[in-house]
C-alpha cells in the first residue's frame, strides 16, 4: 500500500498507455512467428529433381505440400498469413484469381480462408461464355489468358495467385485482365520465386513470395 501512494500518478496514464502498446502489438508479433515456423516446415517439405524439365535445370517441386494434410494445412494458413499482412492494409481482398493450371491447386482453398470468391484465368478456348482476353509472352511464342466476363464485378479488390513467379508475363496478363474487368488490383501472392529473372519488375502491384530465398528452376 505505501508503495503505491508513493508512485507519481502522472506515471500511471505512461503504464497504461505501455499495456495497451504491448497488447496491441502481440497479435502482429505472434502472427510473425507462426508464419516463420510454418515457412520452416514448408521449405523443409520440397524436393528438388535436376536436369527437370530440361539438363541445367534444378526443378523444385512443390507437390509434396499437397500430398500431407498437415503441410497442406501449413500452406493454407501461411498463404492467409501473408494476404493478411502483406496486402492491403491488411482487408481481406473480395476475388482471388488462379492462373492456369498451378494456381488452381491452392487458390479455390484459400479464396474459401479469406471468404472470397474465386476466378480462373485459362489458357485461350477453354471457358464458355463471353470472355475478356490478353496476350503474353513465353519462349516459343505467343500465348493467351481469358477470363469470363462477369468474373470481377468493377470496383471489387482482387488478388491474383500462382505457385511461381518467373519472367512475370503470364502473371501481367492477368493483371490486365482484371483491370479490363473493372476490378482493383491489390497485389500478387506467389509459393516460389526465381529471382534473377527479375519478374515482379513487370507487374503493376505488390508481389510478395512466400518462400521467396528458395532457389529453384521451372519450365515455366
Amino acid at each position: 500500500m505505501t508503495t503505491q501512494h508513493q508512485t507519481p500518478l502522472s506515471a500511471a496514464p505512461t503504464d497504461h498507455a505501455s499495456t495497451r502498446l504491448e497488447s496491441q502489438s502481440t497479435p502482429a508479433s505472434s502472427s510473425s512467428a507462426e508464419l516463420a515456423s510454418q515457412q520452416i516446415s514448408l521449405r523443409a517439405a520440397l524436393r528438388q529433381f535436376p536436369d527437370f524439365p530440361i539438363p541445367g535445370i534444378d526443378f523444385v517441386d512443390i507437390l509434396p505440400l499437397f500430398a500431407d494434410n498437415a503441410l497442406h494445412q501449413s500452406l493454407l494458413r501461411a498463404l492467409e498469413l501473408q494476404v493478411l499482412s502483406g496486402f492491403n492494409d491488411g482487408k481481406k481482398p473480395d476475388v482471388i484469381v488462379g492462373l492456369d493450371a498451378r494456381g488452381f491447386l491452392f487458390g479455390p482453398s484459400l479464396a474459401l480462408r479469406l471468404g472470397a470468391s474465386f476466378a480462373p484465368v485459362r489458357k485461350r478456348g477453354k471457358l464458355p461464355g463471353p470472355t475478356v482476353e490478353a496476350a503474353f509472352e513465353k519462349e516459343y511464342g505467343q500465348d493467351y489468358f481469358q477470363m469470363q466476363a462477369d468474373a470481377v464485378k468493377p470496383g471489387q479488390t482482387v488478388l491474383i495467385v500462382d505457385d511461381i513467379i518467373a519472367t512475370g508475363g503470364s502473371a501481367a496478363a492477368a493483371g490486365e485482365l482484371v483491370e479490363k474487368l473493372g476490378g482493383t488490383l491489390v497485389g500478387y501472392l506467389f509459393i516460389l520465386e526465381l529471382d534473377f529473372l527479375k519478374g515482379r519488375d513487370k507487374l503493376s502491384a505488390p508481389v510478395v513470395t512466400l518462400l521467396r530465398d528458395e532457389v529453384m528452376g521451372t519450365d515455366k
